[in-house]
């Protein structure tokens, strides 16, 4: 993983935990969403990300059959919506320190 990426992986974390807030999502979605943002993240990164989140209780995942291919679907447990609530307070406190 380059430099860039070790430093952004806690946004990266953060916007994933958003959008399995709002809807359930699959890996190819949030490949395409984090690419709206500038991040471009193989399978090969986004994947671990996602199972991490998972085994940290952060994320939940159901399986579903989608045109004869099982997808997994992940959407935030309590304990993620929590951990975002968390870090959406302490990223608006560091953006008003930063942006004065």
């Amino acid at each position: 993983m380059t430099v860039n990426r070790k430093f952004f992986l806690g946004f990266i974390r953060i916007h994933i935990l958003y959008h399995a807030q709002t809807e359930n999502v699959y890996g190819v979605q949030m490949m395409g969403e984090l690419s709206k943002h500038g991040y471009k993240l193989s399978p090969g990164t986004l994947y671990p990300i996602l199972h991490s989140l998972e085994r940290e209780g952060f994320l939940k995942s159901q399986k579903k059959n989608v045109e004869g291919k099982i997808r997994k679907y992940y959407t935030t447990t309590p304990a993620g919506n929590k951990i975002l609530q968390e870090a959406l307070g302490k990223l608006k406190e560091l953006t008003a320190e930063v942006m004065g």
